[in-house]
């Protein structure tokens, strides 16, 4: 089974005066142990897909009303809390993807990781139909 993991930092959260800006990296001391647990994870063939997102400041939303497309820049007040990164894995069920991300070095850094199962009915419609 697929399953995305979002990233929720603890330093992306808060009020503008309490998270980090637009401008944050995280430190390479940081960044290190959680590449190489990545890295062990695609090695075992359960990572299929990675990404590290930006501070909201520097995203927009798109809605849509009446046909029409609105575009609001961040960061947006509405939003509670702001996604750091997000994964695609494979694992048997959801408590070994449970598992897999308690053992990420990212766990120790503070934050959250949401995991939700991909749903593969909907996901095998449309494939079918791109045939």
């Amino acid at each position: 089974m697929r399953f995305m993991m979002f990233m929720i930092p603890a330093v992306y959260q808060g009020g503008k005066d309490k998270r980090v800006g637009a401008d944050f990296t995280p430190s390479a001391i940081d960044v290190e142990p959680m590449m190489k647990y990545n890295e062990e994870l695609a090695k075992a063939g359960a990572l299929i897909a990675l990404d590290s997102l930006h501070p909201i400041e520097k995203g927009a939303r798109v809605s849509f009303s009446g046909g029409k497309a609105t575009v609001t820049d961040g960061p947006f007040a509405e939003t509670k809390e702001q996604l750091g990164g997000m994964m695609v894995l494979e694992a048997r069920d959801l408590n070994h993807a449970i598992q897999l991300m308690s053992d990420h070095p990212s766990t120790r850094m503070r934050g959250t990781w949401e995991i939700r199962p991909a749903d593969e009915q909907i996901n095998a419609f449309y494939q079918e139909k791109e045939k």
